[in-house]
């Protein structure tokens, strides 16, 4: 008779089989009841509803959501594929969300569908989906098959959207406007439906966002065929916007567009910047004072187990990975380590900043420096190969607790100069150094570390308006990360530049009185 460890590296295998193209949803069907139950039980797999499986891994906590919110549009396209055969569709709002790299995951997704039954189907983690019932499918032409989704092409999707969208999803609405090209894309929906008011809407939207040209296309061709359109802007009044250019790809637009929407936000919150610092020694000084502060801290955000000695011994060069087994195989020693280096190459960078150099021009180099130092203990060690220097991230990541998944990668290469642009053409270091943090985690560019090198920008930027370095405190992460969700999330940017601005606050009250054993 087979041992249990036996058993359970059969069912292990019948499940590989299965994950070979990358697969993390299945069907319970597709498994044999006792490789389901073995698995089930080993923590292997999850069961997101009767008949329906996804993969997660032993070691994951009942409240992690990560292994669904990595499986959810998965689940949604293998469910209604199956269900509903090619006869669904995403609404037009998620459509336009998605089109317009819009990543969070939604609490409910709305499919439509000639076989739906008005039914809401409850999920994990709070999310739902909603089959609602259509008399028939739209035309082949107006949909689009990505990533599995069956979405509206984007002219359909902003003829179908109500004034509500705009108001909603100002920075969605405005990048998917932008990618139209011409006002033929959306001109045969108007006039095949003889959507008078969706044309009024669409030509105020269009206006709005800097293209004219296309809104005057709108109105004129609806009245020449004798429709009486009315231009109304779907937009507040308090939103703004930048002209956008042609040929922008949605994420650098996406970015463009938050960048602009939330710099007034950043500016309310924050103290007005006190300049250069004038000695600059003793601004490196406290820099230097508060390293080991910062490390521990910044570490401990990430769940590495450091303490002050350890950080204490790689600051005194008692770290020794070449006689001793401990610094060799300890992943936080060799994090410690890393962030150590790594730390001085930040500092060399703060000291060209507040010596009169270009915030913007100088990380937009120095960052892949940043990076290479803090893996490169790991790489010595062991504990990652070699490749993981190279660079930006060429997979997908998912964010433990978050309902906000990264771009995909291949957006990554548009996304990063794009924010670097936008951190050299800003005026005011207070919204480079919120923007620049939150956005550079928001992208996720790296397969590791991007909290740490989001906290190293953060504080270049301040550098560059005078502010204090600043520390991010572990006992302060649920706030923290708290705010960072509301941002990518809910597109609220307050409670995080709020957030930040208090802790610089602090930081500059701790120089001012000479503190350096910051806790």
């Amino acid at each position: 008779m087979a041992a249990p460890h036996e058993k359970l590296a059969a069912s292990l295998a019948a499940l590989q089989k299965l994950q070979r193209d990358g697969r993390r949803v299945f069907q319970s069907k597709e498994l044999k009841r006792v490789d389901r139950e073995r698995l089930l039980q080993n923590g292997f797999l999850r069961e997101v509803m009767k008949g329906w499986l996804i993969s997660t891994s032993p070691g994951t906590e009942v409240g992690d959501s990560t292994p669904w919110f990595a499986s959810f549009w998965e689940f949604c396209a293998r469910y209604c594929q199956e269900r509903f055969g090619d006869k669904w569709h995403l609404s037009p709002e998620q459509s336009l969300l998605l089109h317009a790299e819009s990543t969070a995951i939604p609490t409910q997704v709305v499919v439509y569908s000639t076989k739906g039954a008005n039914n809401t189907i409850e999920l994990l983690f709070g999310t739902s989906l909603y089959d609602l019932k259509q008399k028939e499918m739209p035309q082949r032409s107006d949909i689009i098959i990505r990533d599995g989704q069956r979405l509206f092409v984007p002219e359909v999707a902003l003829t179908k959207v109500s004034e509500a969208f705009f108001t909603g999803h100002p920075v969605e609405a405005q990048v998917v406007l932008g990618s139209i090209k011409d006002a033929s894309d959306v001109l045969s929906h108007l006039l095949d439906g003889g959507h008078s008011v969706v044309a009024g809407r669409l030509a105020g939207a269009f206006r709005r966002i800097g293209r004219a040209n296309i809104a005057d296309e709108i109105t004129a061709t609806m009245k020449k065929v004798g429709y009486n359109v009315r231009e109304v802007d779907p937009f507040t009044a308090q939103q703004t916007f930048d002209a956008v250019k042609l040929d922008t790809a949605p994420i650098a637009g996406r970015l463009q567009a938050m960048w602009k929407a939330f710099r007034e936000p950043v500016m309310e919150a924050f103290p007005k910047p006190p300049g250069l610092p004038k000695d600059r020694k003793a601004y490196l000084r406290f820099i230097d004072d508060i390293y080991k502060s910062d490390a521990y801290h910044s570490l401990s955000i990430e769940g590495y187990r450091v303490t002050p000695e350890l950080i204490e011994r790689v600051r005194a060069g008692n770290w020794d990975p070449d006689n001793d087994e401990r610094d060799r195989g300890n992943r936080d020693a060799l994090a410690a380590r890393g962030y150590w280096q790594a730390f001085q190459i930040v500092k060399a960078s703060v000291a060209e900043i507040i010596a009169g150099a270009d915030s913007g021009t100088l990380v937009r180099k120095a960052h892949r420096d940043w990076y290479r130092e803090l893996f490169e203990p790991c790489v010595a060690g062991g504990l990652i190969p070699a490749g993981a220097l190279a660079g930006y991230r060429n997979d997908a990541v998912y964010l433990r607790g978050s309902r906000h998944v990264p771009p995909r990668w291949e957006a990554v290469r548009d996304a990063m100069p794009t924010l670097f642009d936008l951190m050299e053409e800003e005026e005011e270091p207070s919204v480079r150094a919120v923007l620049g943090h939150w956005l550079f985690g928001y992208i996720h560019p790296y397969p590791d570390g991007n909290g740490r090198m989001a906290r190293f920008l953060m504080n270049a930027m301040l550098a560059s308006g005078g502010y204090s370095w600043t520390v991010i405190r572990v006992e302060d992460r649920d706030g923290y990360m708290s705010a960072l969700e509301s941002a990518s999330v809910d597109m609220e940017i307050g409670p995080f530049a709020s957030f930040v601005a208090e802790r610089v606050g602090w930081s500059m009250e701790q120089e001012r009185k000479g503190v350096t054993v910051l806790s």
